[in-house]
């Protein structure tokens, strides 16, 4: 087979062109007819990122995929490095010590961590070359997550550390128990109705369910099963129990707040809630085809602060309306879709596992920012993948591409 058509140009495509329609949302979000000088400035550090982003993407296909398996432990202890040496290097920006600043750029290195997560995990699993079934294969995998989720959650970058956390769907598709899973969605649930219905009511319902299920087992006599019941209901109220010193000692006041307007437990359109409250006047504003680009009101009025990182869906909604979101949507889901099928047809498991973080991290920075923007969840600084601006989340998904691409290149070989 021909060199060029073995390269998954497809791929590569449709990241160039996502990253175009952010370079021109980017600029509509800071354009001003009367002086453009600042709209240009951030154009030209986005553009040479990505000029940068491509360059990677180049010299990587020139690596063996032996050189990142070989090096994935390497290169996930040179991560864990960068983000200690945050505490005595970076500089501080928005409350959040997550930069390093090099010159006139900023470099955040939590943006890399995911790719050496990325590596690092698939070279875990791929060592023993099976799906995860004993202990040690799921506790290990689980400090490779967890150690650069606590140490980004510390900065605070709670964002960046759900992401991390976010890895877990990658292990679930290894063969992690569903135990798991369920764990952490009966949690977050529990944190939720916590926060709404108050720590004693969710204590009633645990003991309620948890009786009904023990009565049903005795019947069944299966009195392993009853026991734990008893466990996980003592864990689960316990959690809850915890709920209240989490939410009041361990989140910022800003997190706080958010969560209570989430939750309508407050109604705030001009402070906390003021940029979900403009997001969403934003977005509607746009109907079905949008009112054009560089035609966005809310957009040239300024009223939806940080517009070109973590909210710039809203300028795709406001100025191309439903057509140009959906658009961008399938753009998005065809990227992501193409590298998990592609994913299960690597011969290695480091080469799937790989794949499938790569797919599983594009999916989360989606998911979680266009659920912000919706106000469906609080905003925690998530940008929206290879289009809001940011340097370091470009070059991070450029690299992540970069050794994709070269990993399908040579599956063939």
């Amino acid at each position: 087979m021909n060199k060029l058509t073995r390269f998954d140009w497809y791929s590569l495509i449709l990241y160039i062109i996502l990253v175009v329609i952010g370079l021109v949302n980017i600029y509509s979000t800071m354009y001003n007819s009367s002086d453009n000088s600042i709209a240009l400035g951030f154009i030209q550090k986005q553009v040479i990122s990505f000029g940068l982003g491509i360059v990677l993407i180049c010299i990587i296909q020139f690596f063996d995929t032996r050189f990142f398996e070989r090096y994935a432990s390497i290169i996930y202890l040179i991560s864990i490095a960068s983000l200690i040496g945050l505490w005595f290097f970076g500089t501080e920006v928005s409350g959040a010590r997550s930069w390093y600043g090099i010159g006139g750029f900023s470099l955040q290195p939590s943006e890399f961590a995911k790719v050496a997560v990325a590596l690092a995990l698939a070279k875990f699993l791929g060592d023993f070359n099976t799906q995860i079934k004993r202990t040690k294969d799921y506790l290990g995998a689980f400090l490779i997550m967890g150690i650069p989720a606590i140490l980004t959650l510390l900065q605070p970058d709670p964002g960046t550390a759900l992401v991390l956390l976010g890895f877990f769907l990658v292990l679930h598709s290894e063969g992690l128990p569903s135990f798991f899973f369920t764990i952490l969605i009966s949690l977050f649930v529990l944190f939720i109705s916590t926060l709404l219905l108050g720590m004693y009511w969710v204590m009633f319902a645990i003991m309620l369910l948890v009786t009904l299920n023990i009565a049903f087992q005795f019947k069944r006599k299966r009195k392993k099963v009853v026991f734990s019941a008893v466990i996980t209901s003592l864990l689960f109220c316990g959690f809850t129990y915890s709920v209240s010193y989490i939410f009041e000692h361990i989140f910022e006041q800003r997190h706080r707040d958010r969560f209570n307007i989430l939750l309508g437990k407050e109604v705030d359109t001009q402070g906390i809630g003021y940029n979900i409250n403009q997001s969403q006047i934003a977005i509607g504003s746009g109907r079905f085809s949008g009112k054009g680009f560089l035609e966005g009101t809310q957009t040239k009025g300024g009223f939806v602060p940080e517009q070109q990182t973590d909210y710039i869906f809203t300028t795709i909604g406001e100025e191309w309306g439903f057509v140009g979101s959906a658009f961008v949507l399938l753009l998005f889901v065809a990227l992501i879709l193409r590298i998990v099928r592609v994913a299960y047809k690597q011969k290695t498991t480091f080469a799937r596992v790989y794949c499938l973080g790569f797919a599983c991290t594009l999916f989360i920075h989606v998911a979680i920012n266009l659920g912000m923007v919706a106000g469906l969840i609080p905003t925690i600084g998530i940008p929206l993948a290879l289009m809001s601006y940011g340097g370091s989340s470009l070059l991070a998904f450029s690299i992540f591409l970069g050794i994709y691409l070269r990993i399908v290149y040579q599956r063939m070989d």
